[in-house]
């Protein structure tokens, strides 16, 4: 027997008993905005141009273009199409960056759980450090939104063998770590159910222009294409949930915001037809569904 980790059980997708969500719709569709902050000089980042020594101006830079200018470009066509978001935030943006998530509350999205700093990575860290780290990230949000958000999404999508318990523990609701499903699903834990949501690891700008180099008008093409055939997919009556894996640093650039306008127009223009809500609606929805219908 290989070891395992013991959180969910294997379902296959034939059997899946048939649900719908709100309208009578089929499939849901979210957009996960990462804020992300990151220190200067030290720590994690994502790397334009990787390997050069600290402090790395390049690389710091190009990163906090996002937090400057490509999230505020990203917010606009929110607006012109109407389109919630959840916001996966660094708490570490309340002190740097504190406009640019009001202007979201304003908006009324969902603030998501994302830790501190993309600088750090959780799953190096013993259990009581995690633990505070939660809570830490967890209470700047509530102080700030008044309320505690529902979600989770590790910053790197890093766990240890306890992230879960540890989040079911703070009073977390859901999590985006576990891309394994097109349907959430219900984990174990010791501190009883915590729901994974699915959060995209390919409708995701990293892997798809910062990993395997992708274009802008291949990454746009690829939101429509999977849209397109998760459409047709749920004519089994089966629902699904599509996410949208967004960061500003990389897609608030004109070029790809260009190519993004065309790929979100034409999901918004089927908003009668499938659900366009976040991840905590997702979430909602599900808590009151009846009892086995979700695995």
């Amino acid at each position: 027997m290989l070891p395992t980790h013991g959180r969910y059980d294997y379902h296959p997708w034939p059997n899946r008993p048939a649900y719908g969500w709100p309208m009578g719709t089929k499939l849901a569709v979210y957009i996960g905005l990462n804020l992300e902050h990151f220190a200067f000089g030290e720590g994690l980042g994502m790397s334009l141009a990787p390997g050069g020594p600290q402090p790395d101006v390049l690389n710091y830079a190009w990163r906090d273009y996002g937090n400057r200018i490509g999230a505020w470009r990203l917010m606009e066509l929110f607006d012109e199409l109407k389109l919630p978001a959840s916001v996966l935030l660094n708490s570490a943006m309340y002190q740097y960056a504190p406009e640019l998530v009001a202007a979201h509350r304003k908006r009324g999205d969902e603030i998501v759980g994302h830790g501190r700093t993309n600088s750090e990575r959780q799953s190096l860290m013993p259990e009581d450090e995690e633990r505070a780290l939660i809570a830490e990230s967890t209470a700047a949000i509530t102080e700030a939104e008044g309320k505690p958000p529902s979600g989770w999404l590790s910053p790197w999508i890093a766990e240890t063998h306890h992230t879960p318990d540890l989040l079911a523990e703070a009073g977390y609701r859901y999590t985006l770590n576990w891309c394994v499903d097109d349907q959430p699903i219900w984990m174990k834990t010791r501190a009883g159910r915590l729901l994974a949501i699915p959060y995209p690891q390919e409708v995701n700008d990293i892997p798809a222009i910062g990993s395997r180099k992708d274009g802008a008008q291949q990454f746009a093409d690829m939101i429509v294409s999977d849209f397109d055939e998760r459409r047709r997919q749920v004519r089994d009556g089966k629902p699904q949930v599509m996410g949208i894996a967004l960061h500003p640093y990389i897609v608030g650039q004109p070029y790809r915001l260009r190519a993004l306008r065309g790929a979100l127009t034409h999901i918004a223009a089927q908003r009668d037809t499938v659900w366009l809500t976040t991840a905590g609606q997702i979430c909602d929805h599900v808590h009151s569904l009846p009892e086995g219908l979700v695995p």
